[in-house]
């Protein structure tokens, strides 16, 4: 029975030491969605000035501004899957999504996630182009930027093109949901032309600068779906972390009941033992 005591003893404090594990990966997972929430802001607010600049530059340029689109053989998909683990079902959900887009043709994927990469192979899914996500929120714009130039190498080889970017999102009721977003061919038709009295000063040509406005709203655009993705990814491991407190918790509650029940017999042994070295005295 002094087995079975030291057994339980030693079982309840393992499970002290994962709850402090999980407790301390809960914390930085928390701290890591609200880095992340807080950088999204400034990415927005760049994004709208890159708006507005390209609401003003078409102003300056009449007619149409969008590129015929064509029908390619090569579709691309960005993907953002889990970096590390206990993230739930997240890179599952996302690859799923991968084959749910639809359009004609072969499709390239780009993935992010290193988690999520092992999956795909697993499904026998061979990524055009694969990255890690970054460990902190800060170093996103140096991700996108990388996704960037792979991207723009991709669109090199294609007569015609269609890239689309599947970003995690997260809310507590239906937990991870992968939102679809078109990213390419650039659309200047939801960009409202903002002429103003008189014209902005330019030194580039309008179509140029056109161009190089709409790489730099990509660029944002790159950055916003990687910060979702990161949240998205940490708030997961949130709610995985919350539910393994839980039954952590059950479980040393019950280890607990066990440890008491297991001294309480003990006790009992031992005064009966007592008791009947006490009677034989006595004869």
């Amino acid at each position: 029975m002094t087995e079975r005591l030291a057994e339980t003893t030693r079982r309840i404090g393992n499970v002290h030491q994962l709850g402090t594990v999980v407790t301390a990966m809960r914390g930085i997972s928390v701290s890591r969605v609200q880095q992340a929430h807080g950088l999204l802001r400034g990415v927005r607010a760049h994004a709208e000035v890159i708006a507005r600049a390209i609401g003003q530059a078409l102003s300056l340029v009449p007619g149409n501004h969008n590129p015929a689109v064509t029908h390619s053989s090569r579709n691309g998909t960005i993907v953002f899957t889990a970096e590390q683990g206990f993230a739930g079902a997240f890179s599952d959900r996302m690859l799923e999504a991968v084959g749910q887009g639809g359009g004609a043709g072969q499709r390239d994927v780009f993935l992010i996630g290193t988690r999520g990469y092992a999956l795909a192979h697993e499904r026998g899914l061979q990524p055009w182009w694969h990255a890690a996500m970054v460990p902190h929120a800060n170093l996103v714009p140096g991700l996108a930027s990388r996704a960037a130039d792979a991207l723009y190498a991709w669109l090199a080889e294609q007569s015609g093109h269609r890239v689309d970017v599947i970003v995690p999102t997260w809310s507590a009721s239906t937990g991870v949901v992968a939102e679809r977003r078109s990213l390419l061919p650039f659309d200047f038709h939801r960009f409202a032309v903002t002429p103003s009295g008189q014209a902005p000063l330019t030194t580039l040509p309008p179509p140029v600068l056109l161009s190089r406005l709409a790489e730099e709203y990509i660029f944002a655009e790159l950055c916003e779906a990687a910060l979702t993705a990161f949240a998205a990814e940490n708030e997961a491991r949130v709610a995985t972390m919350l539910s393994a407190k839980g039954s952590l918790d059950n479980m040393l509650s019950d280890l607990q009941a066990l440890e008491r029940q297991i001294r309480q017999e003990e006790i009992t042994a031992e005064v009966v033992e007592l008791a009947g070295s006490a009677g034989g005295s006595v004869r």
